[in-house]
């Protein structure tokens, strides 16, 4: 083929056709779903467990000695509600898990935006709690009964310092995570540090600390558990180790059950300050 010949041209209806076949246009239409449809697909899975759970009752693979059956368990409810010890035992393990929740947030905040936010704070006190976070908070129950005792401080304490690392951890990733420069035209502009930490730092952080929150509130409930193992003359772990004593195991399900209600409470908080605080994150979905 010479220089001066031609390839002849495609004709343009063929491109039209080849470049419909290769790229083809699809929009992207989200369905929307009713507002029942998330409640009842999250319910499936514990309504699966609880008639998993009456199919053995009933057809006699868990004893009442290994299990009590649900219409047993809801019997036991019944009964300890109606006498006052539940709600009372309730009310005592929220106290309890609340204070120190509340301690343990309170440290581990302030703590990750010490170390986060400023070099010295990192230098001076990152190492000293990274070493602090590995010791697990069980092996310490011994050592605070000795400190203070068998009365409500070693709880609340111990519940404290279970639930401040996750919140340090956070907040520290979420602060450094912050854009210097962003932090520096702030300053520019003659933002003293407190208004940029809680003006910029913490919004900026926001995330990451309602990542940290949640873990905190859950180790709050497991540390509850541990914490009321502790000679405790109140609270749910009081009724349980009295049912373990008595051998009810319906009173066992029940606490069992109460505990593991208060983790999904405790996350259900947290997901509705994750949509009144960020918003967008709601509307992206």
């Amino acid at each position: 083929m010479t220089a001066t010949e031609r390839v002849p041209d495609t004709p343009a209806t063929e491109r039209t056709e080849d470049v419909t076949r290769l790229v083809t246009p699809r929009a992207d239409v989200r369905r929307p779903r009713p507002r029942w449809y998330a409640a009842t697909v999250r319910a499936v899975g514990p309504l699966a467990l609880l008639a998993l759970w009456w199919a053995a009752s009933a057809t006699g693979v868990l004893t009442p000695d290994v299990l009590a059956s649900p219409g047993a368990v809801a019997q036991a409810i019944g009964e300890l509600w109606g006498d006052g010890q539940l709600p009372e035992a309730l009310t005592t393990s929220l106290t309890r898990s609340g204070g120190g929740l509340l301690i343990g947030l309170t440290a581990g905040l302030s703590l990750g935006v010490l170390t986060g936010f400023t070099r010295l704070g990192d230098e001076l006190l990152d190492s000293s709690v990274q070493i602090l976070r590995t010791i697990p908070f069980l092996a310490l129950v011994p050592l605070f009964m000795v400190w203070f005792g068998i009365n409500e401080t070693a709880k609340i304490l111990l519940i404290a310092v279970a639930t401040t690392f996750p919140m340090y951890v956070s907040t520290t990733s979420g602060v450094r995570g912050i854009d210097p420069k962003l932090v520096e035209a702030m300053r520019s502009f003659g933002m003293g540090r407190l208004a940029i930490v809680r003006q910029v730092v913490l919004p900026g952080a926001l995330p990451s600390l309602l990542a940290g929150l949640r873990l905190s509130m859950t180790l709050s409930v497991i540390a509850l558990i541990a914490a009321e193992e502790i000679n405790a003359t109140a609270g749910i772990g009081y009724l349980m180790v009295q049912a373990g004593n008595f051998a009810r195991t319906d009173i066992l399900a029940v606490c069992i059950l109460v505990y593991g209600l208060l983790g999904l409470l405790a996350d259900v908080i947290v997901r509705v300050l994750e949509r009144l605080l960020m918003p967008w994150r709601r509307a992206g979905r």
